[in-house]
C-alpha cells in the first residue's frame, strides 16, 4: 500500500532563462511526474499559465475550485490521482497577520507567501489526512519562522479531527533551521531523508546541476508512516533540467 509523492519548484516563467525557458522545462517535468506516477504532486512558483498548461498534461487533478487566482502571483499548488485519493475540502492560507486576505504579505515577505491545503481520503485504506504545500520566503529566517507559525496555527484550526499531516514544499531553508525545529515539534512530523540516512545534498541548483547551499525542499510525513524510497531527481535532458530545484520523489506507506 504505497502513497507516491513529488515536490517540485518548478520555477517561474522567466524570459532571461533561455535553454530553459518553461517551453522547454515543461515536457521534461511531465515525463517525470508521468513516470513516476504520484499520487500527490506539490508544486511551488509557479504562475497560473503554468499551472494550468502542466494540469493539461498530466494524468491528474488540479486542486483549484477554492482559488480565486491573482495574475502574476506564483502559487504553491497541489494535484492528486483521483482514483486513489478523494478530495473532500481545500483552501488557500496566506502567511501573514491576515491569513485570509488573498495577496497579502507581511514579517518583511520579499512576496506574498500561501501555503494551500486539502483534506483528503486515500482510498487504498480509507483513511483521512490533511495535505499542505508551502512556499516560505528566501530571505530572512524570521519572517520563514513567523510565516510557518501562521500556518502552523491556521491548520490546527481547521484540522479540528486531528488528522494525520503530510508536509511538502519550499521552505528555503536548512534541515537544521529553527524553521524545521518548530515545524517537527509543533505537528509531530518526520523526515524521510533522515531516516533512510541519506547523506545531505543541495535540492536547488540554478540549472547548474551544481551544489548550491541547504536541501530546502522536504516532504514530512507522519511518525506512523514508514518509508520506501526518496530521491532528489537529478537528470537533465540535453543540458536543459527541470527546473532550477531537483525534483523530490518520496514512496512512503501509511500506517
Amino acid at each position: 500500500m504505497q502513497l507516491k509523492l513529488i515536490s517540485s519548484n518548478i520555477r517561474y516563467e522567466n524570459t532571461h532563462d533561455g535553454i530553459h525557458s518553461w517551453e522547454n522545462r515543461c515536457p521534461i517535468l511531465q515525463n517525470i511526474i508521468t513516470e513516476f506516477q504520484p499520487d500527490i504532486l506539490a508544486t511551488q512558483e509557479g504562475l497560473q499559465i503554468q499551472i494550468k498548461s502542466l494540469a493539461k498534461l498530466l494524468p491528474l487533478k488540479l486542486v483549484e475550485s477554492h482559488r480565486e487566482w491573482i495574475e502574476n502571483r506564483m502559487y504553491p499548488c497541489l494535484y492528486v490521482n483521483d482514483e486513489q485519493i478523494k478530495v473532500s475540502k481545500s483552501g488557500d492560507i496566506w502567511l501573514s497577520q491576515t491569513p485570509s486576505v488573498p495577496g497579502s504579505f507581511s514579517f518583511k515577505s520579499s512576496f506574498p507567501r500561501l501555503c494551500t491545503w486539502m483534506k483528503v481520503t486515500y482510498l487504498m485504506n480509507n483513511q483521512d489526512y490533511i495535505i499542505i504545500n508551502t512556499h516560505l520566503d528566501h530571505v530572512l529566517e524570521e519572517t520563514r519562522l513567523k510565516q510557518i507559525e501562521v500556518l502552523i496555527l491556521e491548520i490546527k484550526k481547521i484540522n479540528v479531527e486531528n488528522l494525520p499531516i503530510i508536509l511538502m514544499g519550499d521552505f528555503n531553508d536548512s534541515p537544521t533551521s529553527k524553521v524545521r525545529e518548530f515545524i517537527l515539534n509543533s505537528l509531530d512530523l518526520k523526515d524521510p531523508w533522515i531516516e533512510c540516512g541519506h547523506t545531505e545534498e543541495t535540492s536547488h541548483h540554478g540549472f547548474q546541476g551544481n551544489p548550491m547551499g541547504d536541501r530546502i525542499d522536504w516532504i514530512l510525513i507522519p511518525q506512523s508512516f514508514s518509508i520506501e524510497k526518496i530521491h532528489l531527481e537529478k537528470n537533465s535532458f540535453n543540458g536543459i533540467y527541470p527546473s532550477d530545484h531537483y525534483p523530490l520523489l518520496a514512496t512512503v506507506i501509511p500506517r
